[in-house]
């Protein structure tokens, strides 16, 4: 028995999200059947970041254990071959038994597209949120340092999440337009349900002019979903990257 890694792309448009889920079509669904075909026994893979339904990722990562004798690194050429055009492997390698990508110490980063112009782009729809008034990025870009550090961040997660602790810490936000698309990196070590989105729709308010940028100060300190901005939608929203820290034990 092997532990093997794979790390994931997709376009998330025709999906039901990452996580399994009855009657659905989900990445991970597709992914276990694929890996079933091609190793002949039943897999169930192991992902790090469960994705909402139209969330996109080119660096979520997941694991699984196999009998087969095809080569870890060799997994993701052979899977690929199965595989539907909008989920790719990026890269697959056997790993310790007791790599866990959940419960390993790690950071991610999260990236959400606005396309802010005064006429959409049906190029950017599926990838970028819309917003045609202008944005005023310095305002979201003084925001956005109040959430930086480690705080309870109860104001901006889903009410349906559930969890033991509300506190993340952000390592970091950038917050850069060129052109017509802004982008928002959003760099911690977890995020709650929700919790990216919702930074943004905050944040897409203080560059509307709705809140001052000292207000979100204030949203964190309530830990009251209702004080914080709209939830952005999915389709601007993108897993870029899982870091680990691969001198800690993951059992």
């Amino acid at each position: 028995m092997k532990r093997v890694m794979l790390v994931v792309a997709y376009d998330g448009t025709n999906y039901c999200g990452w996580q399994v889920q009855p009657n659905a079509i989900t990445v991970e669904g597709v992914i276990n059947q694929k890996l079933s075909e091609l190793m002949k026994e039943e897999i169930k893979v192991i992902g790090a970041s469960r994705t909402d339904s139209g969330v996109h990722a080119i660096g979520n990562v997941a694991v699984f254990d196999t009998e087969a004798r095809i080569p870890g690194e060799k997994v993701s050429y052979a899977l690929n071959q199965r595989l539907p055009d909008d989920i790719r492997i990026q890269k697959s390698m056997e790993v310790a038994p007791d790599f866990h990508p959940r419960y390993c110490k790690c950071w991610k980063e999260y990236e959400y597209r606005i396309f802010n112009a005064e006429f959409a782009n049906p190029m950017e729809r599926l990838y970028s949120y819309f917003v045609y008034k202008r944005l005023d990025i310095e305002a979201m870009r003084k925001a956005a340092a109040y959430l930086v550090g480690e705080h309870d961040f109860k104001s901006f997660c889903s009410t349906a999440t559930q969890t033991e602790t509300t506190v993340r810490t952000v390592f970091g936000i950038d917050v850069v337009k060129q052109d017509k698309v802004i982008t928002i990196k959003v760099r911690g070590n977890g995020f709650l349900y929700n919790m990216v989105r919702i930074i943004v729709g905050t944040l897409v308010q203080v560059g509307l002019g709705f809140y001052e940028p000292e207000r979100v100060k204030e949203m964190l300190e309530a830990e009251d979903r209702t004080v914080a901005g709209p939830t952005a939608p999915a389709c601007g929203l993108r897993l870029n990257e899982i870091f680990y820290d691969v001198d800690k034990n993951c059992g």
